[in-house]
């Protein structure tokens, strides 16, 4: 929809072939560092397919269902997500605009900009259709914290289980909630974890920025090692579970694993406005 309101549009030419890094704008001049900070877009919808692997356990036949699972969470990320890109960037105008702090976002909030730009042009100064829009992507915001949530809570009750964790019989006792047959202790206590971190927000987001910068670089460094495990195995030791992708699945290890080694950086580098200008705070 957002293409069809945003008057007039990017050519597909433009799109698929241009390379814009707007230096006066984003204070980014180098192209390869301009190819590597989308990876951290990449890497933040993959909790998607994450959180499929946490609820495995909750499912009739996990061991299969889970791998379809994971992979059929990748597909649906990958289409809407590449279709929200494209929508963005055929309905983007001006880029030095779009990071001026003078702007109605202040230029902290891209997406929110070209969605205000988008309605406000077509729309004679009526942005009401970009507010909308922004309450829908706010919505999804409290849904993928929510997902989150959910499967950080099995997490923690799969291992207070083992006595894994501190406090382990706190958060496994009373088993799951008699009514709503989840594990409430644990649930509360991720909730509460959430909030503590992201009160400093409010006031210090590079706080928040490092603890997310951390915490990404630990979760993707934790898939490269299985990853790179099997890499190296030997075939005859592998024993394959009920759900294998067979020969394909040998073509995907090494990608896999190297995409680790420009993602890990990323993580450490924040874009923050200064100035007109997007500096990068190191965490």
């Amino acid at each position: 929809m957002h293409p069809i309101v945003a008057q007039p549009t990017k050519p597909v030419s433009y799109v698929f072939t241009h390379f814009e890094t707007s230096p006066e704008a984003t204070g980014i001049h180098s192209k390869p560092y301009a190819v590597i900070l989308p990876i951290l877009l990449s890497s933040y919808n993959l909790l998607g397919y994450d959180t499929a692997a946490q609820l495995t356990e909750e499912t009739k036949k996990a061991d299969r269902t889970g791998s379809i699972a994971i992979l059929s969470s990748i597909g649906i990320v990958s289409i809407f997500g590449w279709a929200y890109y494209l929508a963005l960037t055929f309905c983007s105008h001006d880029f030095n605009y779009l990071f001026d702090v003078n702007n109605e976002t202040a230029g902290a909030f891209v997406p929110a900009q070209i969605l205000y730009d988008a309605f406000h042009g077509r729309f004679i100064n009526n942005p009401a259709g970009a507010i909308v829009f922004l309450c829908i992507i706010w919505l999804s915001f409290f849904f993928c914290g929510l997902s989150v949530n959910t499967s950080a809570a099995r997490v923690v009750y799969a291992l207070s289980r083992d006595g894994g964790i501190p406090f382990s019989s706190i958060w496994r006792r009373d088993r799951v909630h008699p009514k709503r047959k989840v594990p409430a202790k644990a649930v509360w206590l991720c909730a509460a974890i959430s909030i503590m971190l992201g009160l400093p927000i409010l006031k210090l987001d590079v706080v928040y920025n490092a603890i997310v910068s951390l915490s990404i670089i630990g979760w993707v460094g934790s898939y490269a090692i299985p990853i790179f495990a099997r890499l190296v195995m030997a075939e005859e030791h592998f024993k394959p579970g009920p759900f294998y992708l067979g020969k394909v699945s040998q073509y995907a290890w090494l990608p896999s694993c190297v995409y680790v080694i420009p993602a890990q950086p990323s993580y450490c580098q924040q874009p923050t406005p200064s100035n007109g200008q997007l500096s990068i705070t190191h965490q």
